[in-house]
């Protein structure tokens, strides 16, 4: 089964031309398919032609939130909700091309877990857009690995056994192929075709990229340190008492041999500060630490993830590994 999803946020002129070129294109697959709209607080008149277009065909659904919780909520509920094997997250503005679908289909036909898509020509604002855009894809390639042109393409495919478990918070949508990798899964991506907005108005600026920056280290955090985060607080740690040991004793030795006061240089201040600053990092990698360790044992859960098994008994395993082989 193949589950669309589609976060909306003030698209009504858009919604129903969508909903008609989705349904032809899955129709023609030949296989069961659901589409899903995540209305995330629409106030345009969005929540009664989506009521309306669910009235009309029953395999279009709807979730109405309360208010707008932003674009990467809408995608985690669409994930939430979609009960397809497939799930296929997509944007409500006309800009995503639903006959790329088969296509993408296709790659996970090959044995691909994730399809992502990339705009190579891209119909958006190149200064405001496309530049900042590139730089970012090319920034997050290096830091996480992930070789993909077009990290915020929303049209993507995904297998639902890698994204089940993926739990989204903050504007973590981008990264989703970063986390799905992180899964084990296996990712391609496709040339997707891209037109430009004729309904409605972006409702992103230059002001995303410091987003994507701050995300970005949060990405590179969970990814190398999330289960060892004393790593990074030790280091930081050590690093703060290294420069009050220097400190302190170049205090002392224009205290010693060049008859320096110690009030008439900030050394001594340096010095107390840098190394309050280690025992806190110490302390809080300590915490982290804690909290890493409650949060794994507290919930059952492992600090790996089993693809599959064989010649061993699902009797013969604990519960919780059973889920996650599964």
């Amino acid at each position: 089964m193949i589950s669309v999803t589609v976060p909306v946020y003030n698209e009504a002129e858009a919604l129903p031309i969508l909903a008609e070129r989705v349904t032809t294109v899955l129709g023609q697959i030949g296989q069961p398919w659901e589409l899903i709209f995540i209305n995330d607080g629409s106030l345009d008149g969005s929540e009664e032609v989506l009521d309306g277009l669910a009235e009309k065909n029953p395999a279009i659904k709807v979730v109405h939130f309360r208010r707008n919780y932003g674009q990467t909520a809408a995608m985690m509920a669409g994930f939430d909700f979609a009960q397809g094997d497939v799930i296929i997250p997509m944007d409500g503005d006309l800009q995503n091309d639903p006959s790329d679908i088969p296509r993408m289909l296709a790659k996970l036909d090959e044995g691909f877990d994730v399809c992502s898509g990339w705009r190579k020509d891209r119909q958006d604002n190149a200064l405001q857009r496309n530049i900042p855009s590139i730089m970012a894809n090319r920034l997050i390639s290096f830091v996480s690995g992930v070789e993909l042109h077009d990290f915020g393409c929303s049209l993507k495919a995904y297998r639902a056994d890698v994204i089940k478990s993926v739990r989204l918070y903050g504007e973590m949508h981008r990264f989703l192929p970063i986390y799905a990798y992180w899964h084990g899964a296996k990712i391609t991506e496709v040339t997707v075709n891209h037109f430009a907005r004729t309904t409605g108005h972006s409702k992103y600026g230059l002001e995303r990229v410091l987003k994507v920056l701050a995300d970005l280290l949060v990405v590179k955090f969970l990814d190398s340190y999330a289960e060892k985060p004393m790593y990074v607080f030790g280091a930081v740690g050590l690093l703060s008492f290294f420069v009050s040991f220097m400190a302190g004793g170049s205090a002392v030795y224009l205290k010693l041999f060049a008859h320096k006061s110690f009030i008439e240089t900030p050394l001594p201040l340096l010095c107390v500060m840098s190394a309050l600053t280690g025992i806190m990092c110490f302390l809080m990698g300590l915490l982290a630490e804690m909290i890493m360790r409650t949060f794994y044992e507290s919930q059952g859960k492992n600090v790996y993830s089993v693809r599959s098994m064989r010649n061993i008994e699902p009797a013969a395993v604990k519960p919780e590994r059973v889920a996650a082989a599964y």
